[in-house]
């Protein structure tokens, strides 16, 4: 602490002691500098960094494709993957896609949408709701916070 100083000052202080003048806080009034090595502290801050970007999770978002017509076996496969998704952290795109004329059935998509709803309340919970966008109806679901 050497307390306020003119910049000429403070920067031959810095230079005497071989170590450089670092602004530290730009906004205060009056402006906070600090004397250190620059390449060090370059240093720490890209290491703060590094280890914060460690430290994020990536959610993928995981898609699984049905027809209103997928027979139960198939069903059950699929509800695993989902639930498996899920565990690990992403989320998941539950697409049931209409072929030809089932498009007028919309409402067998529609059911088993909500099959799979009841399948995973344990490990999900619904982030978009069943929408039918062009011949395919889909539902969004994110794994429960821990």
């Amino acid at each position: 602490m050497l307390g306020i100083l003119s910049v000429r000052e403070a920067v031959n202080i810095a230079e005497q002691k071989g170590f450089d003048l670092v602004e530290v806080s730009p906004n205060a009034d009056p402006p906070v500098c600090r004397i250190m090595d620059y390449g060090k502290y370059k240093y720490q801050v890209s290491k703060k960094a590094h280890d914060a970007k460690k430290k994020q999770t990536v959610i993928h978002l995981k898609e699984v494709k049905m027809t209103p017509k997928t027979g139960i076996h198939d069903f059950d496969f699929k509800i695993k993957h989902i639930k498996r998704f899920l565990e690990e952290g992403n989320k998941a795109k539950v697409n049931v896609v209409f072929k030809g004329r089932e498009i007028t059935h919309t409402q067998l998509g529609r059911d088993m949408l909500e099959r799979v709803k009841e399948e995973i309340k344990d490990v999900g919970v619904i982030e978009q709701q069943p929408k039918l966008e062009g011949k395919s109806m889909t539902m969004v679901i994110s794994p429960i916070a821990k």
